[in-house]
């Protein structure tokens, strides 16, 4: 009989939305003042550039408002849960990049378009609620409040990726990285369900997952830790876990505790 899933977690709306808010806020800020020069270097995400990086970001905020003018999705329950978006998105990789392409070369004010953004946001999400309303997105059908714990997956992770490419210190607000954190564990705890591995965050995270045997007291005896940043690099493979490993980032200890396989969970 495979393992039982565990109960998702519950994330609480007004919490997330002010993560949201303040996650876009940093980047909002950094974007501002970026230089020309600075617009036209490259990432590590393809062809992209800062500037095709930085639209997509004020492109992911807009989509919130964008779903929820649509008619809300027939039926009681959403066609995709919190823990399956990470690996729904691949399949969509390749028309967000060419929406992408197509907003930054249409956009030359960039300060403009994150206001609108921001501004829409605001208005569009309700600042009071529990976020139980269903929302057409483009992988599948979602609450509100679900679809705003993957919107602080796409603004940490964007974060992160601005900050490499030009060696900036745009901040991460605490509550975003720690719903980020979260969503990717526990993406990791479904695709793998088990308890003979411990995966640990911290300090927001802990899961077990991989079968076999299970651990119930004392020290486990296969466990994976590391920080959240290289843990959300490793989900998205910004880095590769051989890597991590030989850069001492990832501990890893016992037979099982091997993450190379069920890596990255989302591209």
């Amino acid at each position: 009989m495979p393992p039982a899933k565990k109960r998702p977690r519950a994330y609480d709306y007004l919490r997330t939305r002010t993560a949201v808010l303040a996650q876009f806020g940093h980047v909002r800020d950094a974007v501002a003042v970026l230089t020309p020069e600075q617009l036209a270097a490259p990432t590590r995400l393809g062809d992209w550039t800062v500037r095709e990086l930085a639209a997509h970001v004020a492109m992911g905020m807009s989509s919130v408002a964008r779903s929820l003018a649509l008619p809300e999705p027939p039926g009681a329950k959403p066609g995709l849960v919190l823990v399956e978006w990470p690996a729904a998105t691949a399949a969509y990789a390749a028309p967000i990049s060419e929406d992408v392409v197509e907003l930054a070369a249409g956009s030359p004010d960039l300060v403009a378009l994150y206001a609108e953004a921001e501004a829409g946001f605001a208005a569009a999400v309700p600042a009071t609620g529990t976020g139980e309303r269903l929302l057409a997105t483009r992988v599948g059908s979602m609450r509100l409040v679900d679809y705003l714990v993957t919107r602080t997956v796409e603004l940490t992770v964007h974060t992160d990726d601005l900050n490499a490419a030009l060696g900036l210190e745009v901040p991460y607000d605490r509550q975003a990285l720690a719903a980020c954190t979260r969503l990717l564990a526990d993406a990791l705890a479904d695709r793998a369900p088990g308890g003979s591995v411990e995966v640990r965050v911290p300090p927001f995270a802990v899961v077990q997952c991989i079968g076999g045997p299970k651990h119930t007291r004392g020290t486990p005896p296969n466990v994976v830790e590391t920080a959240p940043l290289t843990w959300l690099r490793l989900a998205t493979g910004r880095t590769e876990w051989a890597r991590a490993l030989a850069d001492a980032e990832v501990g890893a200890s016992g037979e099982r505790a091997d993450l190379a396989a069920l890596l990255p969970l989302m591209g």
